[in-house]
C-alpha cells in the first residue's frame, strides 16, 4: 500500500508540475478526456521513473557534493532537485514515454513544485494515519 501512495504521490506532484511549468510537460493531447487517456500512463512511468533516480542517484550526489552543500548552507540541494528532474527527463526521453524537461531553470522551479506538493501531500496521508 505505501508503493502505491507513494506512486501516487510522485504522479500528482509532476501532474502539478507540469501543469504550472511551461518547459515540463507529456506530449500528446492537450485537452478534454483523451488527454486523461494518453497522459495517465506516462504520469505513472515518469513517477516511478522519478522515485528510482531519487531513490538510488540522488543520495550519491548529495554524498559527493556535501561540501558545496554546506559551503551554500542547503541552496545547492535545489540545483540537485533540479539535476535529479533532468535526469527524469532525459531518461523519460530514451524510453519514449513522452515526457520533457526543457532546460536547467524549468528543471528547478518544477523540482520546487514537486517539493512543495509531495510535502503536502505527505501532510495530508500520515494525518489519516
Amino acid at each position: 500500500m505505501r508503493l502505491i501512495t507513494w506512486l501516487l504521490t510522485n504522479a500528482v506532484a509532476l501532474a502539478a508540475a507540469s501543469w504550472l511549468i511551461g518547459g515540463i510537460g507529456f506530449t500528446g493531447p492537450s485537452s478534454g478526456t483523451a488527454e486523461l487517456q494518453h497522459k495517465i500512463v506516462p504520469l505513472l512511468v515518469v513517477a516511478a521513473i522519478l522515485g528510482i533516480v531519487t531513490s538510488f542517484v540522488k543520495p550519491v550526489v548529495k554524498v559527493l557534493s556535501f561540501p558545496v552543500i554546506i559551503l551554500t548552507i542547503g541552496i545547492f540541494l535545489l540545483v540537485i532537485n533540479a539535476l535529479m528532474l533532468m535526469l527524469t527527463g532525459w531518461i523519460a526521453g530514451k524510453l519514449d514515454v513522452g515526457f520533457y524537461v526543457d532546460g536547467f531553470w524549468p528543471a528547478l522551479w518544477g523540482s520546487v513544485i514537486i517539493t512543495i506538493v509531495t510535502a503536502l501531500i505527505d501532510n495530508l496521508v500520515d494525518d489519516e494515519d
